[in-house]
């Protein structure tokens, strides 16, 4: 029997509602907990995560059966499903998120910054962060709609 196999990374970053920071550090490792729980469940494995105030970065495989789309919905519903009950009453995820390749060769420098985005953001918005990542993946976007 014909096997299909693969290996793709990308890196997710999406925010909350409106960036508003709602995701406290009591709740934070717990919310990485659930996450990577969820992505385990898609048949997916985490290589990193990390939860800001007001988004999140996951480093990942992308499974092979599920479309980016579908894999994110799922991540997206369960969590803020999971942060309700958690007490975190009107909470909610942007519309919309941001998804970029990563070679294998750059597992290693991704995971880095993922781990440093405390002192990161000490330094540069979340914002600027994203217009930086579109720029350097050549992503045109119109931020009418980016920031929602």
């Amino acid at each position: 029997m014909p096997q299909s196999l693969a290996k793709v990374y990308i890196h997710i970053v999406f925010s909350t509602k409106h960036c508003k920071p709602t995701i406290k550090k009591e709740i934070q490792k717990s919310l990485h907990g659930y996450i990577v729980g969820t992505i385990a469940d898609l048949k997916s494995y985490t290589s990193e995560i990390y939860a800001n105030p007001d988004h999140v970065h996951i480093l990942c495989n992308l499974p092979r059966t599920i479309t980016i789309a579908n894999f994110i919905s799922k991540i997206k519903t369960s969590s803020s499903k999971w942060m309700k009950n958690n007490g975190v009453s009107n909470f909610g995820w942007q519309d919309g998120y941001g998804v970029f390749s990563v070679s294998s060769s750059k597992i290693e420098i991704v995971t880095n910054y993922i781990q440093n985005q405390e002192e990161h953001h000490k330094k540069v918005s979340f914002k600027d962060e994203l217009r930086e990542f579109f720029q350097e993946y050549g992503i045109a976007y119109d931020e009418r709609y980016v920031w929602d």
